[in-house]
């Protein structure tokens, strides 16, 4: 495992291809087939059309499987982390993390909630530049002050400004949002993943399924003034190396400076997939983390935290 460094390389040509399979798919489908043409021929050579691009680009995925599996470790990320001589093996991809915590109403009911997280992973299919995304409803409400978080990936920072601003996000937080909650903050941070397909989408397929279970864990940090620049960069490292120290419980985690000044709450976010809720809890639990991390790095120079974490499940079963 290696902690990435400075230095941002752009994607293989791989990498690229899929990108632009994924980012830039049209809000529409490239074909309709439930709207049958009038002539039958512009049928079949759609679909004809339609089946050569999915087998090419299955097939690119599939021959870039083994070369995941083979590394199969999680990705510690920074953009302000100075990498070590080991770093610049891996190429890594600048991506933007987005995290909101939403404060529902009590009243909220099920069906309300459920429409709400729905509208919300929607979002993804009617807009460019979103390349991953979950949420889901807090674990342990009762110590947590938020009820809801969400997490979206970004290609670059300009996507997450569009994102702000679509119309279709900005209906979805007008209709299904802000009237059923009370509280929210966001923070956006920069930071790097390992420039391959499966680290940068998180998704997995056939035999990977790393990024399809487990929970996600998110770390926001207030540190203060004058700590930032030198030793909560130095606290954000040491979290950096912890993760990385155990490729077992964990998938990827990520980590950055919030650079959202309309939500100032917070300096720093984290977010770490761990491979289960065991997983979770034997990383917070450890000494590791308590007396290394969070007991002399992190808690000496923060004013404040906040942490939450919720269960993520495949595609196609219940969000929450």
């Amino acid at each position: 495992m290696k902690i990435c460094g400075r230095r941002t390389q752009s994607f293989t040509p791989l990498t690229s291809t899929l990108m632009n399979c994924y980012i830039n798919i049209p809000s529409k489908p490239l074909f309709d087939f439930s709207r049958k043409p009038s002539n039958p021929q512009l049928l079949l050579a759609a679909k004809r059309r339609w089946n050569r691009y999915d087998v090419l680009f299955r097939g690119i995925r599939r021959r870039n499987l083994g070369s995941w599996k083979m590394r199969n470790q999680p990705v510690v990320s920074s953009a302000s982390e100075v990498g070590n001589g080991n770093a610049d093996i891996v190429k890594k991809r600048k991506v933007v993390e987005h995290v909101c915590l939403l404060k529902a109403r009590k009243d909220m009911s099920d069906e309300v909630e459920k429409d709400m997280l729905d509208y919300i992973y929607t979002t993804q299919y009617q807009m460019r530049g979103i390349v991953a995304i979950s949420l889901g409803r807090i674990s342990d409400q009762e110590r947590a002050k938020y009820t809801h978080a969400v997490y979206i990936r970004f290609q670059k920072k300009e996507d997450l400004s569009k994102f702000y601003e679509n119309p279709f996000y900005v209906r979805v937080l007008k209709d299904h949002v802000f009237p059923y909650c009370h509280d929210i903050v966001n923070v956006d941070y920069e930071s790097e993943v390992e420039d391959d397909i499966m680290p940068i989408f998180r998704k997995g397929e056939f035999l990977v399924q790393e990024f399809n279970y487990g929970v996600e864990f998110v770390l926001l940090i207030a540190f203060d003034k004058n700590s930032l620049g030198g030793p909560a960069e130095d606290a954000m490292a040491a979290l950096a190396e912890l993760t990385a120290a155990f490729p077992s419980l964990i998938v990827q985690a990520t980590k950055g400076s919030n650079f959202n000044l309309n939500n100032v709450e917070y300096t720093h976010g984290a977010v770490i997939r761990f491979r289960s809720s065991e997983a979770c809890e034997t990383f917070l639990k450890s000494s590791q983390y308590n007396d290394q991390v969070w007991g002399s790095k992190i808690q000496p120079i923060s004013e404040k935290v906040m942490s939450v974490h919720y269960s993520v499940d495949p595609v196609g079963t219940e969000l929450m």
